[in-house]
């Protein structure tokens, strides 16, 4: 269907309702319940005598992250009330897009109904009829069910469904949470939860027009990352983003077959010409005559040479939206990555396949060769598309939670497309989104990290790296994929190195992975051969390792510990995500140079939404790295 005016202003009005009835009540919770003001004040534990255990359990956990918050900002020690409103916000948020998105795998025969019908839902009825009513009263049952529901969707989407996660604190109490379900049930808007744009409206309608009228009156430019995501958001049309991926995307793939592809079809604002001429590896474009004095008509007839550009496997061909949102350029991306590999399979396996041999075809045959049939390809394309293709970056946490969700319902979507079962669907057990958010602010627990997680001879490098690190992403959340982070820890990567360097030779063991004496000895003496590339990806391996560590010892030895490791493991993935090289980057018209993924100016970034401006996704030839 349509997103015409009225209908968007339908899921307006809908998203709206829904954030005041959540705002409200959690704001409610938090102040009667568990004795935390909106204004910032915040009650004893032990005047909260009104609660159980578990109630001042989740107490002192709230206040936990609220203290956490407080002191990863700027202005910390002021911050108490920003803080409680940052963690009124992201309850509300998560509850709502945990809702929809189930009442969108609804819709698409992915789940037994759950929400659509309340308590009457036929899956709650089942799993009533084996509950009965040991759990407690009808909202109880209901409630155990949904976190057993959240559960199982945790699997494929954690992001948004992990119970665990700092911002799933709170859960509705009964007349909000059926507020909220009628909200979601309301005639008019079910035809809604079968498109898959339906949960990026949301993203873009969630904000308060008030709030961000606000925010411009008090101050001409963002004041924080919170402003800037806020100030800065605008859903893109639909018609915008197939031109621009069907110009970059589908583009290089033309290229690649020499034209021989059906998306010359499919890209409905595939830009050609109609005397184009491939050229062969190694050749050049002859040298052209003026075309002074020629109409518009005689220039389009020109040849036009384009240059060749070889083939790759097309797990390989990256796309990232540095400004991604709710994903919505990666949506109509997915379409042609399908169409992609299902004709990188056809010329690896088709009645010519044995003709196109040589260095050429290679990357198609390894492709090939990885699978044992084409029904073995189908049921993997949408997992590869989202493990391997597509990329994004915001500086929103709420899109990691909606972006991750559009990619999901799309390969299911693409699986139910291609007669793939959900039994025989494989788990999706990575995305590529990550949301830019400084590191862990609190000094005392890295330092308590580095102290407890390695030996005391690696202390000095990791040490200096760590603190390198988390120093260059201060500015994640305001600059995104601006802060060039990859060049940020170039030299500390070096300089790592020569710390590590004077350490004894049977420490280096645990980085390099050495057996046995010699072999860490003859490393030790010479640590020219290792490039920084390789000692990056060693440590790198050993922080994740150690946070995971230190989250498993947080989970008996305090909630902020385990928020330091998972806010560190994101801040890491940010990085990871920025220092790939890929094929389409969103870059600007004027841009007359590669790019990598942090190296656009803030304009860039800040401008692809806003209408009038033409901008371009640009597909770069070389690599995005230097």
């Amino acid at each position: 269907m349509a997103f015409d005016t009225t209908t968007r202003n339908r899921l307006n009005k809908f998203v709206a309702e829904a954030r005041r009835v959540l705002t409200e009540e959690f704001s409610e919770q938090l102040q009667s319940l568990y004795g935390i003001s909106a204004s910032g004040g915040i009650a004893p534990l032990e005047r909260l005598t009104h609660l159980d255990a578990e109630g001042l359990e989740l107490a002192a956990t709230l206040r936990q992250r609220i203290a956490y918050l407080t002191s990863s900002s700027a202005a910390a020690g002021e911050a108490t009330k920003p803080a409680i409103d940052r963690l009124t916000r992201e309850q509300a948020f998560t509850v709502l897009n945990r809702l929809a998105a189930i009442r969108m795998a609804e819709k698409r025969g992915l789940i037994v109904e759950s929400v659509g019908q309340q308590y009457q839902s036929q899956g709650f009825k089942v799993f009533e009829s084996v509950a009965g009513s040991a759990i407690g009263e009808m909202y109880d049952r209901y409630r155990c069910y949904l976190f057993c529901l959240f559960d199982e969707l945790a699997i494929d989407l954690g992001s948004l469904f992990d119970r665990r996660s700092p911002q799933a604190l709170l859960f509705p109490r009964e007349t909000s949470l059926l507020a909220l379900l009628n909200l979601l049930d309301e005639p008019d808007l079910q035809d809604l939860w079968a498109e898959d744009e339906t949960i990026g409206w949301i993203y873009q309608y969630y904000n308060d027009p008030a709030e961000r009228k606000k925010m411009r009156e008090e101050s001409a430019a963002p004041r924080n990352s919170r402003e800037l995501a806020v100030r800065n958001q605008f859903f893109t049309p639909r018609y915008v983003v197939e031109f621009l991926t069907d110009n970059t995307l589908g583009r290089i793939w033309y290229e690649m077959t020499q034209g021989a592809t059906a998306l010359k079809e499919q890209c409905r604002y595939l830009v050609r010409r109609p005397t184009e001429i491939f050229l062969k590896p190694g050749e050049t474009a002859p040298e052209q005559p003026t075309q002074d004095g020629l109409s518009q008509e005689d220039l389009l007839k020109q040849p036009v040479f384009i240059a060749h550009r070889p083939l790759k496997d097309p797990r390989s061909v990256l796309m990232l939206d540095p400004a991604c949102g709710s994903m919505h350029f990666g949506l109509y991306a997915f379409d042609l990555f399908e169409a992609i590999y299902d004709e990188a399979w056809e010329i690896a396996t088709g009645s010519d396949a044995a003709a196109k041999s040589g260095e050429a075809f290679a990357p198609f045959c390894t492709f090939a060769a990885s699978f044992a049939d084409k029904a073995a390809l189908q049921r993997e394309v949408p997992r590869m598309i989202v493990e391997h293709n597509l990329h994004g970056i915001d500086i929103d946490p709420r899109a990691a939670q909606i972006a991750g969700l559009s990619l999901w319902l799309r390969a299911q979507r693409a699986w139910h497309a291609a007669g793939v079962k959900p039994v025989d669907r494989p788990r999706i057990t990575r995305s590529n989104i990550v949301c830019a958010e400084p590191m862990p602010g609190d000094k005392v627990l890295l330092a308590e990290f580095v102290e407890q997680q390695f030996p005391e001879g690696e202390r000095a490098a990791f040490g200096f790296l760590l603190e390198t690190v988390f120093d260059r992403m201060t500015l994640a959340g305001e600059a995104g994929s601006l802060l060039k982070i990859e060049e940020e820890i170039r030299t500390a990567i070096a300089e790592a190195k020569k710390i590590w360097e004077k350490e004894p030779a049977f420490n280096q063991r645990m980085l390099f992975g050495g057996e046995n004496a010699a072999e860490v000895t003859q490393k030790k003496l010479d640590l020219s051969g290792i490039t920084d590339e390789q000692f990056w990806e060693g440590a790198e391996e050993r922080i994740y390792d150690a946070l995971r560590d230190y989250a498993e010892q947080a989970e008996t030895g305090g909630f902020q510990r385990r928020l330091f490791a998972e806010d560190a493991a994101r801040g890491f993935a940010f990085i990871d995500v920025c220092r790939k090289r890929y094929d389409v980057a969103n870059l600007p018209l004027r841009a007359k140079h590669t790019f990598s993924a942090s190296s656009q100016s803030q304009n860039m970034i800040l401008l692809r939404h806003l209408p009038n401006v033409l901008l371009i996704v640009s597909p770069v030839r070389e690599s995005l790295v230097p």
